[in-house]
């Protein structure tokens, strides 16, 4: 991104103005900081250490002679004099991924990096299988897989693809629902099915309180109303490896709960609510070939 950003000559570049000096390697420590919160975040984020996102912030404020973030216990709260500079700084930044988005939407070629993201065990077991047929008829194109509960941002090129289980409302990114997941009530393998209306003596594995409105949980809620909640993870992969443990009942995607070894699913007399899966990409990428031909086989293989 530092060739993208030399033609720039926008606010922060102009001459007299105090940032004349300043580089784009200098702004994206900034708005690393000011995202992140912290310099050990920031850090992490850019892959460098913690004392040099330090000394880098410093020598910044000094080129500019102003103090761009208050210091508190909470970590970096941007100044007025820093909010500005964040305006202006990401301005530039969306101009410059908008030229790399555009340079890389005329790349036919399939070769090259393909980033995508999804939920851990929906990578683990939807994506990968598709991944390794994909990786096998364009092996020069390097697929990058991240799991994260964090949503990525497709503007800011954090990934190339999305899989979510809600639709996009990032402005400029192409949005399809991709499938609809059926779910499942599962239990240890042998273990008692408890009572529809009671559950008295059940434990319950669900999402954890961030998750809470997840439909899921809701409807576990319902059919026993009497279980106690015996953990709460926000990780599917964790929730199922308790539930072959027998720690208590947990309503998981199937795909997910028919293949953990150790599970049996269990009829209440009601199926837990299904969801739809959604993807989304950038409107700039749509031309990209790898992104094209990646999209045409995950839509064949996993699409409903």
């Amino acid at each position: 991104m530092q060739k993208c950003m030399e033609w720039y000559s926008g606010p922060l570049a102009r001459k007299g103005d105090g940032m004349a000096a300043m580089e784009w390697s200098d702004l994206r420590v900034f708005l690393a900081i000011a995202r992140e919160g912290t310099l050990g975040g920031a850090a992490r984020k850019l892959g460098q250490s913690q004392p040099t996102m330090g000394r880098r912030l410093r020598a910044l404020e000094e080129s500019v002679g102003q103090r761009l973030f208050q210091r508190t216990s909470e970590g970096f709260v941007l100044t007025d004099e820093g909010a500005a500079v964040r305006r202006h700084a990401e301005q530039m930044e969306e101009e410059a991924l908008a030229f790399q988005r555009a340079l890389a939407g005329q790349q036919q070629q399939l070769e090259g990096v393909l980033r995508m993201t999804s939920s851990d065990w929906f990578a683990a077991h939807m994506l990968t299988p598709v991944i390794a047929e994909f990786s096998r008829a364009h092996p020069q194109v390097i697929v990058e897989l991240m799991t994260d509960t964090r949503f990525l941002s497709l503007s800011r090129r954090e990934a190339d693809m999305a899989f979510r289980i809600r639709p996009f409302d990032e402005p400029d990114v192409v949005s399809r629902r991709l499938l609809r997941m059926p779910y499942g009530l599962y239990a240890k393998k042998g273990a008692r099915p408890p009572q529809v209306g009671d559950g008295i003596g059940t434990g319950l594995v669900i999402m954890d309180v961030a998750f809470g409105d997840m439909p899921d949980v809701a409807w576990l809620q319902r059919i026993l109303p009497r279980a106690q909640v015996a953990l709460r993870s926000n990780a599917r992969d964790v929730q199922a490896r308790a539930c072959a443990l027998g720690v208590g009942v947990a309503v998981l995607p199937r795909p997910l709960g028919d293949a953990t070894k150790g599970l049996a699913r269990i009829d209440l007399g009601e199926d837990p609510p299904s969801r739809d899966t959604w993807l989304g990409y950038h409107r700039d990428l749509r031309q990209l070939g790898r992104l094209r031909a990646w999209l045409d086989l995950v839509t064949e293989r996993l699409g409903s």
